[in-house]
């Protein structure tokens, strides 16, 4: 098959099969390019679809991109079950297998200093929401009563902000010392910037969003520490995702090295020409 070559991961020669049904974007499976001690892993991609001015016009289209978005993060789950994947970024395409083995070529250090501090360790997610207040059910009707004086509704606006400060300071207190709690099961963590609930879709205020390196072999106790603590405070949701692919933590560099989730040498990421 032609077209161009999507490359989902960098990781070290692997000799467990993936899954043989496994498709990646596009519909097509992925497979191997093999440079010195390291792999791509990749599919073809139509340029119809993937070509620089194809893909401006796909990026404004949500349920492409959803698509794509899936499909990708299904190889990466795939892989993370046979061996350490260093994710690249969505829509990181280059023009033929060659492209791909230079990219590799350029940044070999880098890649196998990640790969060897994330060898048999996975990410966890954890996520704190402040849940909304429940809304009252309407009272039935009652005599009016007398009008507020301005004193007293300023009085009563001041009690219901002094409430949902001190709601939030109990919700800020609590995912601080879970965090706390957890960095301390964990290897390394991350902490990232609060969810948008209109964006994520997620009920609630974001308190905590934050991830954690966790050596395969203790996600068991990495996973009870979060589940007991999930009835400390019943205004407040914590919500555990993963094992994933160590998408926080392969980003390192050193100084003046290219991130495994940069721009790759010769190729682009989405919405950039290909060289």
């Amino acid at each position: 098959m032609t077209g161009l070559r999507y490359v989902y991961a960098v990781c070290r020669p692997f000799g467990t099969p993936l899954q043989a049904q496994l498709t990646g974007v596009g519909g097509d499976p992925p497979r191997l390019v093999p440079h010195r001690d390291l792999v791509a892993v990749v599919s073809h991609v139509p340029e119809a679809d993937f070509a620089e001015e194809s893909l401006r016009a796909h990026l404004e289209d949500l349920d492409w991109l959803t698509a794509v978005a899936r499909a990708h993060q299904g190889v990466i789950d795939a892989l993370t079950t046979v061996t350490t994947p260093l994710p690249l970024r969505l829509g990181t395409v280059f023009r033929d297998d060659s492209g791909v083995r230079s990219m590799i070529e350029a940044r070999e250090g880098n890649f196998l200093r990640r790969l060897d501090r994330l060898e048999g360790r996975v990410e966890w997610g954890v996520k704190v929401f402040l849940e909304s207040e429940p809304e009252q059910a309407p009272e039935q009707p009652a005599p009016q009563p007398a009008a507020m004086s301005g004193r007293d509704y300023l009085r009563r606006r001041r009690e219901q902000t002094r409430s949902r400060e001190d709601q939030w300071q109990r919700a800020e207190t609590f995912a601080t010392r879970l965090h706390r709690t957890l960095a301390g099961f964990a290897e390394d963590s991350r902490l990232h910037a609060p969810q948008n609930p209109t964006l994520s879709g997620h009920r609630g205020r974001n308190v905590l969003n934050a991830a954690y390196l966790v050596p395969r072999g203790e996600s068991e106790t990495f996973v009870e520490q979060v589940e007991r603590t999930k009835d400390d405070s019943p205004e407040l949701r914590v919500e555990l995702t993963g094992p994933w692919a160590a998408y926080s933590f392969a980003g390192e560099e050193e100084a003046g090295e290219e991130t495994p989730g940069g721009e790759p040498a010769g190729g682009r990421t989405a919405g950039e020409g290909i060289a």
